[in-house]
């Protein structure tokens, strides 16, 4: 479980701080996906940072399976990201002169994974997703939602407890972001933390628990239309 106590994020400014985060509290469920929503500036990607432990807070913690993870050395936090959490961009952040399949190995060589098993892993996650024709193509010849893909078999490549995922159909058509979502909840169906900001109405609603923020502030929790629908298939 990914918990957050209490967390703020001030930033110092010559013209008078700025609080990007209030007092946030919440304990993100494995299996679940959680959509954060919220105008401009109401503090969603500071959030996602801070949780990710791409940024630290003012104040407040985030726990990892009860551990502090706000007060690890960074170095010690980017062993975690890169063992714990893995990032779905809106860009999607392939490098561009690496196929496919050298996306998704990427990270597996940063965790000294052999190239043989690393390379088996990739092939396996690409497949998953409906990619194994496009192993060895680079990123310009695929199409949004193909690269999407891949940035998310990229995800999974560690083996990662929670998926960040910031407005990953932003740059999608409506089919395109069908496939990323259901790929997204397949994820979260085998026991991880997905954990999403979205500007699309229609993409919270998919969610499992929803959490509105404004001005840096959790102003609403509730629950989206995956967890009623779970809900009726348990009754």
């Amino acid at each position: 479980m990914l918990r957050a106590d209490k967390l703020s994020k001030i930033y110092l400014s010559p013209s008078g701080n700025v609080t990007a985060l209030s007092d946030f509290s919440h304990s993100f469920q494995p299996g679940n996906i959680t959509a954060i929503m919220g105008s401009s500036g109401s503090g969603k990607s500071t959030l996602l940072n801070v949780l990710a432990g791409l940024d630290t807070p003012s104040s407040g913690s985030v726990f990892l399976a009860d551990k502090n993870i706000s007060d690890l050395p960074e170095k010690e936090r980017a062993d975690m990201r890169l063992k714990s959490f893995g990032f779905v961009f809106q860009s999607f952040n392939l490098v561009a002169v690496m196929t496919a399949l050298q996306n998704v190995a990427f990270p597996l060589g940063l965790a000294s994974v052999a190239k043989t098993e690393r390379e088996e892993k990739a092939k396996g996650l690409l497949e998953r997703f409906g990619l194994g024709h496009r192993l060895h193509s680079l990123p310009y010849k695929l199409s949004g939602g193909e690269r999407q893909r891949v940035a998310l078999a990229r995800a999974l490549a560690n083996n990662p407890d929670v998926i960040f995922a910031d407005e990953p159909t932003g740059n999608l058509d409506s089919k395109s972001g069908k496939l990323v979502l259901e790929a997204l909840r397949d994820v979260a169906t085998e026991g991880r933390t997905v954990i999403l900001v979205t500007h699309d109405v229609g993409l919270s609603q998919l969610a499992d628990v929803v959490l509105e923020m404004h001005d840096g502030m959790l102003v609403n929790t509730h629950s989206g239309q995956s967890s009623t629908l779970k809900e009726k298939q348990v009754r």
